[in-house]
């Protein structure tokens, strides 16, 4: 079984920088990030390989979001930077125990709980 509890979420301005973290206990498994504005279905943001050598972005944040991940610390992050308004949700993240990329939210097997972004314009 795996506990996904996510934190650094709040309100910022356009323009500004956050990092989200999600700490994880249990076994090591693929980490997405995805997030859900109201209104609207739950998008994929980002995929990090349970070793860490493959990231995956979806168009709208590459460039501008990173995710890493501590093994150390069995946590990931989500460096989001140049926030734009567009970036306003709710973030989760997820745990993945298939080990091919997808961007299918069903696909994933783990949820944590959210945090609230919102930017400001």
């Amino acid at each position: 079984q795996v506990q996904l509890i996510e934190s650094g979420g709040g309100l910022v301005q356009a323009g500004d920088s956050l990092r989200l973290s999600c700490a994880a206990s249990g076994p090591t498994y693929a980490v997405g990030w995805f997030r859900q504005a109201p209104g609207k279905e739950r998008g994929f943001v980002a995929r990090i390989s349970r070793g860490g050598g493959n990231t995956y972005y979806a168009d709208s944040v590459k460039g501008r979001f990173t995710i890493s991940r501590d093994s150390a610390k069995n946590t990931v992050y989500l460096q989001m930077n140049s926030l734009i308004p567009e970036d306003t949700a709710v973030y989760y993240c997820a745990a993945d125990r298939g080990v091919v990329h997808t961007t299918n939210p069903y696909a994933y097997d783990y949820w944590g709980q959210g945090t609230q972004v919102t930017v400001s314009s």
